[in-house]
């Protein structure tokens, strides 16, 4: 699913409105994810505290949202713009990509919780299929 000129013109604007917030964003998304799909907490078994807002969850929410800001200022080239952090997950790390369909999905709810007036019907299915194409 390829996006469309006018989903990465959404997707831009809608950026450039939250992305002043992608620190909490990010923490949220994947406070979430850990505490709502409790499988996901094996790749950071690591961690000494998984709690929701912890300090790794939080720096890795922030790892997160960093490669989400990566992506969006790359739209016309994700793939070779994320292709190390995608060759990190694939290959070292070995993640299921079923989870980064669940932190997307936790994003997207962490979007519509702290900008409900912002993420319309329009950004919610550009975001979606952002996401999608960057977390595939």
């Amino acid at each position: 699913m390829s996006l469309s000129v006018k989903d990465k013109d959404t997707i831009k604007a809608f950026w450039s409105k939250v992305s002043s917030k992608a620190e909490d964003i990010g923490s949220d998304a994947l406070s979430r994810m850990l505490v709502v799909y409790p499988q996901t907490k094996t790749y950071f078994s690591h961690w000494k505290d998984l709690s929701p807002g912890s300090a790794p969850v939080r720096k890795q929410g922030i790892t997160v949202m960093s490669g989400v800001a990566e992506a969006v200022k790359n739209l016309d080239d994700m793939t070779g713009a994320l292709l190390t952090l995608s060759e990190l997950h694939t290959f070292t790390l070995r993640v299921d990509p079923a989870n980064f369909k669940i932190l997307s999905h936790n994003i997207l709810v962490v979007f519509a919780i702290m900008f409900p007036n912002d993420f319309s019907p329009e950004v919610h299915v550009a975001m979606d299929k952002f996401l999608s194409e960057k977390y595939r």
